[in-house]
């Protein structure tokens, strides 16, 4: 494969732009209102949808947000072969709020069966079983193992964090280190090295020593180079109504490595990067709405050879506990 994203699947429940969020026994109203999907498989998607061969590596459960991430990855042509099938919920659920131009966001996330694996051992598996041409996950406990065993692979990473990840310390710089390229956001970049400027915060990241592409919204991304200076890429952007954030990195991020894995340059490649994430923040959720029942099909029950006999590369039941 060109590309496998780790990690979780969410069923997105996603509010448009609300006057102001709910005090206690309150009810707000919007008229903006999807059913999406997001984590693991909103990378993926954006991968695909810019000609890469992309699968997910996951947990895939008897729950309704799996059977959604999996009827999607079915239509977009994402390879779930490396995704486990467990018995009780997988997926995790998240409401989406949209409020002061930004998001909030309230989640779910199923408990770990006592007898499963770490999900890290499951995918060092994977990577040593599939050496995809590029990784994309995010950084955390568990993760820089990962990483030194993708290089000793041959297989190129990208990295991404989440707004509070920098509490976690450590960790978080040694995964950035092991990285080959690290996408964070702008606040995100700033938050991590604690400069007061873009500019100090780029050249601060920059002796990390790992290549970094640093997202801003409406104005594109920023390039480093070695120097600690920087390119800003403002091609690609499109004219949108901002709709929902969410899931506008990873969109970026998978559109990204399709256009490298096609041979582009790197500031190429951030175009493409650009053009996804500017569509991503003109819908509902990471990955737009989603036909849930559409034409009048109820969803099916969440069995094994039901639900995943349709997904492109789905796993035979035996590989799955080879893997598992």
């Amino acid at each position: 494969m060109d590309m496998i994203s780790f990690g979780t699947v969410f069923l997105e429940l996603v509010f448009g732009q609300l006057d102001a969020l709910p005090g206690p026994g309150e009810e707000v109203f919007t008229e903006e209102f999807a059913i999406s999907c997001g984590g693991a498989v909103t990378s993926a998607t954006a991968a695909a949808a810019g000609g890469a061969k992309a699968g997910v590596c996951t947990r895939l459960g008897e729950d309704l947000g799996s059977q959604v991430a999996i009827e999607h990855c079915t239509g977009a042509g994402i390879d779930l072969s490396t995704s486990a099938q467990i018995a009780g919920p997988a997926a995790g659920i998240t409401v989406v709020l949209n409020f002061a131009g930004d998001r909030g966001f309230v989640t779910h996330s199923p408990p770990r069966g006592s007898g499963e694996p770490p999900q890290t051992e499951r995918w060092l598996s994977v990577l040593r079983a599939e050496r995809p041409a590029w990784c994309y996950l995010h950084a955390g406990w568990g993760v820089p193992r990962i990483l030194r065993e993708a290089r000793e692979l041959g297989c190129k990473v990208m990295l991404d964090i989440s707004l509070g990840d920098e509490r976690e310390g450590d960790v978080i710089f040694e995964c950035i280190k092991l990285a080959d390229i690290f996408v964070p956001n702008g606040d995100e970049l700033l938050r991590l090295t604690g400069a007061a400027t873009f500019d100090a915060a780029v050249a601060a990241a920059t002796r990390w020593g790992t290549q970094l592409v640093v997202t801003r919204g409406a104005a594109g991304a920023a390039v480093s180079h070695p120097d600690g200076s920087f390119t800003e890429v403002a091609s690609g952007v499109g004219a949108v109504r901002v709709r929902d954030l969410t899931g506008a990195g990873d969109n970026f991020a998978g559109a990204l490595i399709a256009a490298l894995v096609g041979g582009a340059r790197l500031t190429d490649a951030v175009v493409a990067a650009n053009a996804a994430g500017s569509k991503a923040v003109g819908q509902l959720g990471a990955i737009g709405q989603v036909d849930v029942g559409s034409g009048g099909r109820p969803l099916r029950p969440m069995l094994f050879n039901h639900g995943l006999a349709g997904a492109a590369g789905a796993p035979r039941p035996q590989e799955t506990l080879e893997r598992g």
